[in-house]
């Protein structure tokens, strides 16, 4: 039987309110955890003041938002369900000859609309603010810190030179690098400067550099050469194609870019020889949060249309967290799975959402008699 155009509306209708009703209560008291934890921190920060703590959270509201949306979907659409269930509503739909399969249509295509406006819509302003928010976080709760502290405070640099030969390679690694806006400054830097096959051409130590406008600025530098005697240098340029902003955002969170600015920043980490399996990971798992969403509309159904049958809302509201707890978990693991290069990049992001999929569809297919 074709479902009618009205009671498709009507099915979609509550399902998108019970859904738009769970994401922002559930992004609220989130939101309230995570600014009772700024207030805790800047306890000993007297700089950090009530309105930069309420500023940082604010900015960090989409990203929770972008974190929640999936479970937002599952619970809400167990509410809708359940809802539907408890006023007969799917009982008398099933009993004019409509499935499941049909009633669910509408329902699922809205979240996996709600999943793919997450990912193109919500995710640039997302990172915008989330980048904005780091900023406040290093400069009022982290001085001194940042991203580059993180890492012990060095710096690993692969890029182009053709300044000994065409297809030339440089190598450069620095130590207590400080990163501030707009400007970069590292002691003990070492470059190493390669021809295509990797064979080394010269070295060159400095004991202190700094990131000028194309150029590393050396300063007390020796350049070392095969079958060459040592050359001494007070100041040494060294061009270069790498910014301080390109920098910055090397080690800044995936979260702090866009989905539509990840793939091209990718080839730009690559390029320059940082690790960009955390920026795939992140660009992945946007793109699968559309499928996400609607894996989490379908295991919703079948919670309640179970519900429906044996009665017990409790055991439905626990199964459904459990569950969602549960694909939260395998996520985390897959990700870590991931980021250590155990599993490719693109199995560790896709294969929660499918995995879930298939369950979610071997449930309703158990549930569903016809």
């Amino acid at each position: 039987m074709k479902l009618p155009l009205t009671l498709s509306l009507y099915f979609g209708r509550v399902f998108a309110l019970a859904v738009a009703v769970m994401l922002f209560a559930l992004t609220a008291l989130v939101s309230l955890f995570d600014f009772l934890e700024l207030l805790r921190e800047s306890a000993t920060r007297p700089q950090a003041g009530l309105g930069i703590i309420a500023e940082i959270e604010v900015l960090r509201m989409p990203w929770s938002l972008m974190q929640i949306l999936p479970f937002a979907v599952l619970l809400g659409g167990i509410f809708a369900f359940w809802r539907l269930a408890r006023s007969s509503e799917l009982v008398v739909a099933r009993a004019a000859g409509i499935s499941a399969w049909q009633f669910l249509a509408v329902p699922v295509l809205l979240a996996a609309l709600l999943g793919a406006f997450g990912t193109g819509g919500v995710s640039p302003v997302s990172a915008l603010m989330y980048s904005r928010a780091e900023i406040l976080d290093n400069v009022y709760l982290k001085p001194g810190g940042g991203p580059l502290s993180l890492n012990g405070g060095e710096l690993w640099v692969r890029q182009a030179d053709t300044g000994l030969v065409p297809d030339g390679v440089a190598v450069l690694h620095a130590r207590d690098v400080v990163l501030h806006r707009n400007s970069l400054q590292a002691d003990k830097v070492t470059i190493l400067r390669l021809d295509g096959q990797t064979s080394l051409l010269a070295r060159i130590e400095a004991a202190h550099a700094t990131l000028d406008a194309g150029n590393w600025m050396l300063s007390d530098a020796s350049v070392l050469a095969p079958d060459n005697a040592p050359q001494h240098a007070d100041t040494l340029a060294f061009p270069t194609d790498l910014t301080v902003h390109r920098v910055q955002e090397s080690f800044a969170s995936p979260d702090s870019l866009s989905f539509w600015a990840l793939p091209g920043f990718i080839r730009l980490l690559k390029q320059s020889g940082f690790s960009a399996t955390q920026h795939e990971l992140a660009f992945q798992a946007l793109a699968a949060l559309p499928l996400l969403c609607a894996t989490m509309a379908l295991v919703a159904a079948g919670f309640s249309m179970r519900t429906s049958r044996r009665g017990g809302a409790l055991s439905m509201l626990v199964s459904g967290v459990a569950s969602g707890f549960t694909l939260f978990m395998v996520s985390e693991v897959a990700n870590q799975f991931g980021t250590s290069g155990a599993v490719p990049v693109v199995l560790a992001a896709w294969a929660p959402a499918l995995a879930g999929l298939f369950l979610a569809l071997a449930l309703l297919l158990h549930l569903e008699d016809g």
